[in-house]
């Protein structure tokens, strides 16, 4: 939609679009404004984005809502794995296994899989470090049943050994 209508949230066509989505597929409607949208990721800095929304009006950027809402109608999660340097967010089915999670880093870690350590995101921000939660009680390891569950981290445990072909 227009950035106009965007900001007002009113248009000739929306009523009648959420009318029909929830008469045939009975799913959400993000109105959005690709303009908007990209006027804010061309800017600089959070703070020009937050006030450049505040002066035009708008009640917020829509594009979390909008990969959220997709990845949950895709039945999609997010696991992380850390390092001492680095994060990284890997993202699977719903459902998955833990071995099959695992695969998606590497496909050694799937074929040599022996457990995963896994603590909470949640847990971690709660209680301020691995330690903590360690501490807590709430680090677990896990074998090949365990099914990963959104926000999980997790230290994948493998053993490959390399089988050399005579």
């Amino acid at each position: 939609m227009s950035e106009k209508d965007f900001i007002r949230q009113k248009n000739k066509w929306l009523a009648k679009i959420h009318n029909w989505v929830q008469e045939n597929v009975q799913g959400p409607i993000i109105p959005y404004s690709a303009v908007f949208e990209n006027k804010l990721a061309e800017m600089a800095s959070e703070e020009e984005r937050q006030n450049y929304i505040k002066s035009s009006g708008a009640s917020k950027s829509m594009i979390d809502k909008i990969i959220q809402t997709g990845y949950h109608a895709l039945h999609l999660i997010h696991f992380f794995t850390c390092g001492e340097d680095e994060v990284k967010c890997w993202t699977i089915r719903a459902g998955t296994k833990a071995p099959q999670a695992a695969g998606v880093i590497h496909t050694d870690f799937e074929r040599g899989f022996i457990c995963a350590e896994v603590y909470k995101y949640t847990d971690l921000v709660e209680l301020g470090s691995e330690n903590a939660v360690k501490a807590a009680g709430k680090y677990l390891q896990k074998g090949k049943d365990y099914v990963v569950e959104d926000g999980d981290i997790i230290f994948f445990k493998f053993n490959v050994t390399n089988s050399a072909k005579k």
